[in-house]
């Protein structure tokens, strides 16, 4: 597949972010805060067995955020128009109001943007991406055309840091912890596992992962699920992120998925050929 039918390209800040070893930690802080959002979450919930679904959501983002990013502009726009489509079809009930809205309501689709760009930004900056200012807020500007994907006009999307936190402080009143945004957080933290999995090491080693994980959401955001934010907390979340990302980065790559690879290998000869041009 040749470098100019890809959609960003080696010198975009969205394929730094999104070849990142810990994009999967993020990922799951993406869903703990999307929940958040009760039109969001009633929307999931009334549409699927949340307990049953969890994962299928994280794998189905996965692969959406996979051909959006890595993928050519044909394979971006048919995973976007079988979402749209979806969408389209999925109704729920507002419990507040009583009211009946579309799944692809434009509030809750922003909702969702703005809570996964946040949380792939977040995490791999803290774990040790390095990131400008200026790179951070033109990864957000680029993440604009994925948005438009899914069917929002891209000048109601935040563009910058700035943008994304003034969105943040507008909506956080309008946010809580449903009992379907707590099961779901639950089913997170404390999956059912098959018994050899629970007697084994690997429950534990789950258990520290889904904690931080969790403990990466925003302090406010861990306050709403009714977790107290400890001092010294924001340090610890971070320090055992830097870790994970160190440990993860020394370990080869296994079912990596033949688009990041193939855009890890772009990169390299993308900066090897910009080096020699510099040499030269």
């Amino acid at each position: 597949m040749a470098e100019s039918t890809k959609l960003y390209g080696p010198e975009s800040v969205t394929w730094r972010v999104h070849t990142d070893p810990l994009m999967f930690v993020a990922g799951v802080r993406a869903l703990y805060l999307q929940s958040l959002y009760p039109r969001a979450m009633w929307g999931v919930a009334q549409n699927s067995n949340v307990r049953d679904d969890t994962w299928g959501r994280l794998q189905r983002t996965v692969d959406y955020v996979l051909a959006t990013t890595f993928g050519t502009e044909e394979e971006a726009e048919r995973a976007a128009a079988r979402v749209r489509k979806i969408h389209a079809m999925l109704r729920a009930v507002d419990h507040d109001t009583g009211e009946e809205y579309g799944v692809d309501a434009p509030d809750a689709l922003l909702w969702v943007h703005c809570a996964e760009v946040d949380s792939y930004l977040s995490v791999t900056r803290r774990s040790g991406l390095r990131l400008t200012d200026d790179e951070a807020d033109r990864y957000l500007d680029e993440q604009r055309s994925r948005a438009a994907r899914v069917g929002l006009d891209p000048a109601d999307v935040p563009g910058s840091r700035a943008e994304l936190e003034e969105y943040f402080t507008g909506i956080r009143p309008r946010l809580r912890a449903t009992p379907e945004a707590q099961a779901s957080a639950r089913f997170l933290l404390a999956p059912p596992m098959p018994l050899w999995v629970n007697l084994s090491p690997l429950r534990v080693a789950y258990a520290g992962l889904s904690a931080l994980c969790f403990a990466a959401l925003p302090p406010w955001a861990r306050r709403m699920y009714g977790v107290p934010v400890l001092p010294g907390a924001e340090l610890g979340t971070t320090a055992g992120l830097i870790a994970l990302r160190q440990t993860v980065g020394r370990v080869p790559p296994r079912n990596e998925s033949e688009l990041v690879a193939e855009a890890r290998r772009i990169m390299r000869e993308h900066r090897a050929n910009a080096d020699r041009a510099v040499a030269a």
